[in-house]
């Protein structure tokens, strides 16, 4: 986009894109709102019945019902049929993570904190709906790096 200045030159001005949020559309919004909230110790900001948001300093993960799904269009997403996406959360201490919440995660555990090839500690578990979560740590002095921890 090339945009005129008052001095009449003219500036390249870049078009940034900015990925800000995940969206999760369930049909058991108040479940998946307290899962979220009970795993991550932030409150969702709920802005209507059917929609709410869990706000991180790096991502939004919003949550609406299937309800909101009109406004899109017809049959734009089906709830609980994820297969190909994984919902990550940086932590602290993947380790402490796992053993504060080996009540809460029970049968939807995936894998143990295990250390990848990459350098994180993950932690992999499904929430109610049946999505793949992920909550890890970097250990390795390249991941430690990279996430700036």
């Amino acid at each position: 986009m090339v945009k005129a200045t008052k001095s009449g030159s003219t500036s390249r001005k870049e078009n940034i894109m900015n990925f800000v949020s995940t969206r999760i559309i369930t049909a058991e919004i108040k479940r998946l709102v307290r899962f979220y909230e009970q795993i991550t110790g932030i409150a969702v900001t709920m802005y209507t019945e059917d929609f709410g948001e869990l706000k991180t300093p790096a991502c939004t993960l919003a949550v609406g019902s299937t309800r909101t799904l009109h406004l899109f269009g017809a049959d734009v997403a089906r709830p609980a049929d994820n297969h190909n996406a994984i919902i990550e959360f940086q932590v602290d201490d993947v380790d402490a993570e796992y053993r504060k919440l080996e009540d809460v995660i029970g049968d939807s555990l995936v894998q143990k904190p295990t250390t990848m090839p990459w350098g994180n500690r993950s932690l992999l578990f499904r929430d109610p709906d049946g999505n793949l979560v992920n909550f890890f740590t970097p250990v390795s002095a390249e991941a430690i790096k990279k996430f700036g921890k």
